[in-house]
Formats: C-alpha cells, sequence, structure tokens
C-alpha cells in the first residue's frame, strides 16, 4: 500500500463543518524506516500523538454530517499544528523523552519532511476548506492529565481560541453547562501559537473556528470516543447557531 501523509474521510458529507486531527497518528512514515529510534512505550504516549483524538473526530465528524481530514504521522517526525519556523516543530527532547531519530536532523532534512508530510497535509486541509465555502473548523486534540513532574491537570475538556472567539464563546458556555465536566478555557495550553492550523487555515481567512482539547483519559477505549463525538456535536451545531451573521 502506498503511504499518504493525511486521509480525508466524508468528502461529500454536507454539514457546516471541517473537523480536522493534527496529531491523529503515531505513524513513523516507510522512508525514516518505520521508527525514531523510541521504545514502542513512548511512541503510545502524547509525546507521539494524540491519544483517543482520532476516534473522536470520526464520531464528531459523522454526527455533524461534516468531513474529517487527519495527519498520518507522529508529531515526532514533524509537528503539522506548529509555523514553519517554530523552534518546536521538529522536536528532539519531549517530556523526558529524547528522540534518537531526530537528534541529527539538519535543515535539509527538516525541509525534507516539510515537503514530503507537513505540506502535503495542509495544502490538502485547504483545499477542502476552500471548496467548502463558509466553514467551520473544529480542530480536536487531546491532553495527558499530567506531565512528568507537573501537577496534574483538573480540566475534562479544554476549549483553545484567539482573538477570534465567535464559536469558542458560546462553546464554552454550553460545555459549562453541563454538570459533570470541568472546562478550562485557553488550558492547558494558550489560544494561539503564530503560524499554527488554525492560524493559518482560520484566522486567516475569517473562518469561524475553535479547537477542543479532550483529556486523554477519558477516551483511551474506542466506546469513550463515539461518546465524546455525540456529546460533542450538538453543543458544536447549538454554538454555531449562536454566532452572529
Amino acid at each position: 500500500m502506498t503511504y499518504n501523509p493525511y486521509h480525508i474521510e466524508g468528502v461529500d458529507r454536507k454539514g457546516r463543518f471541517l473537523v480536522t486531527c493534527d496529531h491523529a497518528s503515531n505513524m513513523v512514515p516507510p522512508d525514516l524506516g518505520g521508527t525514531l529510534g523510541l521504545p514502542d512505550a513512548d511512541m503510545a504516549r502524547h509525546i507521539a500523538y494524540d491519544v483517543g483524538a482520532l476516534g473522536v473526530s470520526r464520531a464528531l465528524a459523522a454526527e455533524l454530517d461534516s468531513p474529517l481530514i487527519w495527519a498520518d504521522f507522529s508529531r515526532l517526525v514533524i509537528d503539522p499544528n506548529r509555523g514553519e519556523d517554530d523552534p518546536t516543530l521538529l522536536m528532539r527532547l519531549y517530556d523526558g523523552s529524547i528522540i534518537p531519530g531526530n537528534r541529527h536532523a539538519d535543515p535539509v532534512e527538516r525541509e525534507r519532511r516539510l515537503d514530503a508530510y507537513y505540506r502535503p497535509y495542509h495544502s490538502a486541509l485547504e483545499s477542502l476548506a476552500e471548496a467548502r465555502g463558509e466553514v467551520a473548523i473544529v480542530s480536536v486534540h487531546s491532553f495527558t492529565r499530567q506531565l512528568r513532574g507537573r501537577p496534574t491537570r483538573p480540566w475534562h475538556v479544554g476549549i483553545l481560541h484567539a482573538w477570534d472567539s465567535r464559536l469558542s464563546d458560546p462553546l464554552i458556555t454550553l460545555l459549562e453547562a453541563e454538570p459533570d465536566l470541568t472546562v478550562g478555557r485557553n488550558e492547558p495550553y494558550p489560544g494561539h501559537l503564530p503560524g499554527d492550523a488554525i492560524d493559518r487555515h482560520a484566522l486567516k481567512h475569517g473562518r469561524n473556528n475553535t479547537l477542543i482539547e479532550v483529556r486523554n483519559d477519558l477516551i483511551e477505549t474506542e466506546r469513550a470516543q463515539e461518546h465524546w463525538g455525540r456529546r460533542l456535536a450538538p453543543l458544536l451545531e447549538a454554538a454555531l447557531a449562536r454566532v452572529p451573521d
């Protein structure tokens, strides 16, 4: 089977959203030998991909009757949710783990990975967004409950946004009304990194957008992922209906 750095599902769906999953996969492409020299335990951690995020994205996109695009390469290969000039684009150390396959990656190798994986994904994402007109981009991620040596994170779900919070504000309000959820605004991360995927495909084009972070211990199983996709879908529909014209 020919390797492709991204996949699109439900391209003919008629919904108003475009669901994206930047950190869907812990795949190391065949032309890198299928490994970065890390043990399997590290490749199964949040450092390599967003655990559970792809399953949530698939369920969410289906419920919204909207397409999904996801990147099929590990964030450790090259991070599709960073700008091309971001110093964390190609990580050599992450949450206590050294990435051997990146230790000697020079500017030539960095550019090769941009051309082979990163740029095809972003080109396809932008083409998909352009083809859908007034689309709302929903980027799905997950976060670990605790980084090594750091305090535990109390949130069940975080909503990240930059200055354009037209969709995120009503979504946060709706999530905060759920009695069993602790919701973070721009938690556990800041809501904007220049050149990140939302900046590139939503903010620069005036498209409605939000980034959803679900704590990964809540979405470890397929059943839990489907539950969160079904739970988030009507809240997103209701939030979009509250966005001013």
